[in-house]
């Protein structure tokens, strides 16, 4: 009777610790799945989600005066500018959390659309040289600076952050299909996503 005892105790004892070993690993594959997808959302990086062509007219002049401010040379030149400035979403700005008993990832907090890139294309019209001032390299590499600049004024009252606003959605769902690739859900129930629009380049 004592033996039966004993191997019914063993046998609980047994399938106690298994139970207890079963836990404890589908509680570290549980981590390891939510450290996987916060990884993998943070890769994505940045998400475009409009893209805006601009073609602007840049008056660009530069005076210099000479011999005791007796005689001034000026240089100028009239600048086309084609540009396309694409703007989205910073997914390294989210801010995100691990519901491991709920397999649920919960987004905190969401950035506000900002300018990811401006690629410029410039044409030169009307450049003159002064006679004691002429165009050198460096002034190129600013007149690419200031244009460039000219179009981050404009992107402001261009309506793209709107835009990107209205698209925001579009970027929580690319993270929501990332997360439901091992089985688990997003929650944005908390999300609010900033009014103010930055145009900030990387």
């Amino acid at each position: 009777m004592e033996i039966f005892i004993g191997l019914i105790v063993g046998i609980l004892a047994s399938m106690l610790v298994l139970w207890l070993f079963q836990r404890r690993n589908a509680k570290v594959r549980v981590q390891t799945q939510s450290v996987i997808l916060l990884e993998r959302i943070k890769k994505v990086y940045k998400f475009i989600t409009v893209e805006g062509d601009f073609a602007e007219i840049y008056h660009y002049e530069d005076a210099k005066d000479r011999f005791l401010n007796l005689l001034s040379s000026k240089k100028k030149a009239l600048v086309v500018i084609n540009a396309k400035a694409q703007v989205g979403y910073d997914f390294s700005k989210v801010q995100l959390k691990a519901n491991t008993k709920l397999k649920t990832i919960v987004i905190q907090s969401f950035p506000q659309p900002e300018v990811l890139g401006v690629q410029t294309d410039l044409n030169y019209y009307d450049k003159k040289d002064g006679m004691f001032n002429k165009f050198e390299a460096s002034d190129l590499t600013g007149l690419n600076k200031a244009a460039k600049q000219h179009i981050l004024d404009k992107i402001p009252e261009s309506g793209l952050f709107q835009v990107a606003q209205k698209e925001a959605m579009e970027a929580i769902a690319l993270i929501e299909n990332i997360v439901q690739t091992i089985g688990w859900k997003l929650d944005y129930s908390a999300l609010e996503i900033e009014e103010n629009h930055k145009p900030l380049l990387p």
